[in-house]
């Protein structure tokens, strides 16, 4: 089994992380371009053409199914890429879990780029999933690049901004970028209240990697033998993990398995 995940950087790894923790035995392809990050500020036909580019790569090496592990892309470019791609290879996207957040009540403060903020699809997902509960969208400049390159006073600057625009009685956060999946208990530490119930974070990265394995008709195996191997895209070409991405553990954790990784 080979799934594979595109992203313009490395905000796939928690769907990948996820991947490898329901089935460590399946091969994983990471197709990203961090050279031309960031999206956001990109035009909805730029972001096309970028997505396409890494959703082709991996394609080219026959996975079994390929997740777009980015908010921005699957909002511009699920639709093409699934135009290229299916029926013969399962296309998965990502969708902030405004769902689950608004099934556990309000209020809620949705964090992500500004480019998505406020935008008609996530507008869309508030009207048809969280009608009648409090939502704030939260725009996070920078906070996605900080994460990119592992800019440790950056990510604090960013989630310090976005925690100071949260209303301080959100009882969950909705991270609506998949980079923000790699620092949640450092976005949690920021909004939580002292004397306040427990903050819930809602992320993407388990539902997406479950829904891959949905989509080829793969059953979770957690108990697998870690066999699988790893091979990593970076515009198109083969390459490693760089050093800000093994700063975070999700990444660590495809690279400490079995011997047959590269």
């Amino acid at each position: 089994m080979k799934i594979a995940l595109m992203d313009s950087g490395n905000g796939l790894l928690a769907a990948a992380a996820a991947v490898h923790r329901l089935r460590p035995d399946a091969d994983l392809v990471l197709s990203s371009d961090p050279g031309s990050m960031p999206w956001g500020p990109r035009t909805p036909q730029d972001v096309t053409e970028r997505a396409l580019g890494c959703a082709r790569a991996a394609a080219a090496l026959r996975p079994d199914a390929l997740i777009i592990a980015c908010n921005t892309a699957s909002v511009h470019a699920l639709e093409a890429v699934r135009d290229e791609l299916e029926p013969g290879l399962p296309v998965i996207g990502t969708v902030p879990a405004i769902k689950p957040a608004a099934a556990g009540g309000g209020p809620f403060a949705i964090w992500a780029t500004p480019a998505t903020t406020g935008s008609p699809y996530q507008r869309g997902l508030i009207r048809d999933f969280a009608a009648g509960v409090e939502v704030t969208e939260v725009a996070c400049p920078g906070l996605a690049d900080a994460i990119q390159w592992a800019d440790d006073a950056a990510i604090d600057a960013a989630i310090a901004s976005a925690a100071a625009r949260t209303p301080r009685d959100v009882r969950a956060v909705v991270l609506g970028c998949t980079h923000y999946e790699l620092v949640a208990e450092r976005i949690r530490a920021a909004v939580q209240r002292p004397a306040g119930p427990p903050l819930v974070l809602h992320g993407s990265a388990g539902a997406v990697a479950a829904q891959a394995l949905r989509r080829i008709g793969a059953d979770p195996a957690p108990d697998a033998e870690p066999a699988g191997r790893l091979t990593v895209l970076l515009g198109g070409r083969e390459g490693a993990l760089d050093a800000a991405s093994l700063s975070y553990p999700e990444a660590r954790s495809l690279t400490t398995v079995g011997a047959g990784r590269s």
